[in-house]
């Protein structure tokens, strides 16, 4: 028991809680807001460019994304990794921001897939089967949440002097020629 004059003890911070300052938090949720595009790098992996959406769940933001399915492909991508976001600049088009994300999948009989997955259908363009899309990616994709943890890796004054780029991964892909 505590004294009257003894402060009250602060919880400890929940874990579905994004733990970064404050600043950085609205930083993220912004830029992540702004931005359809995010990349995406498992360790040990090359960055890969993913659509996604942001949404609060539980007075926690995140990422959402899709893989797999016939959607866009982020091997390696599993429960209960960290991976490193980085999001660019809706206005300039660079880097703003890179931070590391704890992955969860969302299973499709939780409550967090009834509320997720809505507002990734809405958001996702060229749907080649419509309102059939949701029951695809329970039958044959797998969503997942990245929610940011720890300290930015890259933001405003704290940039890389390398650029971030990389070759172009070897491909059968060819260009049209007339």
């Amino acid at each position: 028991m505590t004294s009257p004059s003894s402060p009250t003890p602060t919880p400890p911070p929940s874990p579905a809680r994004a733990v970064l300052p404050i600043p950085d938090a609205a930083l993220v949720e912004e830029a992540c807001k702004k931005s359809g595009l995010i990349w995406v790098a498992v360790p040990g992996s090359r960055d890969r460019a993913a659509w996604h959406v942001w949404h609060e769940q539980d007075g926690a933001g995140a990422v959402y994304v899709v893989t797999g399915g016939g959607e866009q492909v982020l091997p390696g991508l599993m429960d209960g990794i960290t991976v490193r976001v980085t999001v660019r600049s809706k206005d300039k088009g660079g880097r703003l921001v890179s931070w590391p994300g704890a992955v969860a999948r969302v299973t499709p009989d939780s409550p967090e897939w009834a509320a997720v997955v809505p507002v990734l259908h809405a958001k996702r363009l060229n749907a080649h089967d419509g309102e059939a899309q949701p029951e695809r990616w329970a039958a044959n994709s797998a969503v997942f949440r990245i929610r940011p943890q720890g300290a930015l890796l890259e933001g405003p004054g704290r940039y890389q002097q390398a650029s971030g780029s990389a070759p172009v991964p070897p491909s059968p892909a060819t260009t049209r020629k007339y």
